[in-house]
């Protein structure tokens, strides 16, 4: 049970800061940093070397930052959700178990070169969700049992147009779930993220502009709109930790947007904070749990997608409860609508429910 309240957050920086000579001359990954980080009596975490972004310009890392600061216009007319204190919550929580029979929750995917963030998670929520949908959340269902269709990047990043963003310029992670709502996104089995000789797509490495919205399938004897699927509802969740937990525990990961500073580059393990650095853009990640340290830090688990070379096998954690770089301020999520599946996944479907 929730209420529906408006409430304004305070919009993250721009993604499309100002770059000067310094961002293109000096490299992202600094021993400075590292050092400073691992020498603070209070950082919490370990910086080391990313192989990944060891030839990344300041001004490449920021490029790949997209998420853009909402409108406050959007912002002040989206519902944010609220849950009652009597909800119990657990002290851990890991979406990856929880639900282990949903692979796409721990996929981990190197989208530094070819999609914006903004873009991500609205992608990556959408099969676990369905699971809640038809009432079989916690059912047991065994592994293969149900297919999950997994959702293309493309088609919001090419075909949303203004109403997202600026493509390859970043965007407004909850535009891109309005889009769901309105327009539905392909599947992955459509546009496939590898082609026949395994490469990936282009996307928005910094030599390649935003794709051509094309709305054709790659693949032979699909077509493009038959292939959609759909978000009922897109909305924001309050910044209070125990709402966006129950939201976590009643329907899965949710997408938070935050601010990145150049130390951020440079995670390996621990609990993040902000030692040192400057603000480098908005980002956006999928909150996927919680829990607690043995220091007794609380802290929100979440999946990036720079590949499993950076941080904690692509994952991180970050002080939770403070709203630490605004994480806490601006999260999105929704729930998918079960138009096309009964269609497209019809006896795979009946055999999970059954």
């Amino acid at each position: 049970m929730y209420v529906q309240v408006v409430r304004a957050v305070k919009p993250i920086p721009n993604s499309n800061l100002w770059i000067g000579e310094r961002d293109n001359s000096i490299k992202i990954i600094q021993e400075s940093i590292i050092e400073t980080v691992n020498k603070h009596p209070n950082a919490g975490w370990t910086a080391a070397q990313i192989p990944y972004f060891a030839n990344y310009t300041i001004a490449q890392f920021k490029h790949i930052l997209g998420v853009k600061p909402t409108p406050w216009s959007v912002l002040t007319g989206v519902p944010a959700k609220t849950y009652s204190r009597s909800l119990k919550l657990p002290k851990e929580f890991d979406a990856r178990s929880e639900w282990s029979h949903c692979s796409t929750i721990g996929t981990i995917l190197a989208f530094v070169v070819i999609f914006k963030s903004w873009t991500m998670f609205v992608i990556m929520r959408r099969s676990r969700s369905l699971w809640l949908l038809l009432g079989i959340r916690r059912c047991g269902v065994p592994p293969g049992s149900f297919l999950h269709p997994f959702q293309h990047v493309n088609d919001l990043l090419a075909c949303c147009g203004y109403m997202c963003g600026d493509g390859c310029d970043g965007g407004y992670p909850i535009m891109a779930w309005h889009y769901f709502v309105q327009n539905g996104v392909v599947t992955d089995e459509c546009d496939p993220y590898f082609d026949q000789k395994g490469c990936k797509h282009p996307g928005c490495e910094p030599a390649y502009p935003t794709p051509k919205c094309e709305k054709k399938c790659k693949v032979q004897n699909q077509v493009w709109q038959d292939t959609k699927h759909f978000s009922v509802n897109a909305y924001r969740v309050n910044s209070d930790p125990h709402d966006i937990m129950a939201e976590v525990y009643q329907n899965g990961p949710v997408e938070v947007a935050f601010t990145v500073y150049e130390d951020f580059a440079h995670y390996k393990s621990g609990i993040y904070k902000h030692i040192t650095g400057g603000m480098m853009g908005g980002h956006a990640v999928k909150l996927i749990g919680w829990g607690t340290s043995d220091a007794g830090e609380d802290y929100w688990l979440l999946a990036n997608q720079w590949n499993r070379g950076w941080g904690d096998d692509g994952y991180f954690k970050i002080i939770r409860g403070n709203n630490e770089c605004g994480i806490e301020e601006d999260v999105a999520a929704g729930l998918p609508s079960t138009k096309n599946m009964v269609r497209s996944y019809g006896s795979a479907l009946r055999t999970a429910v059954v």
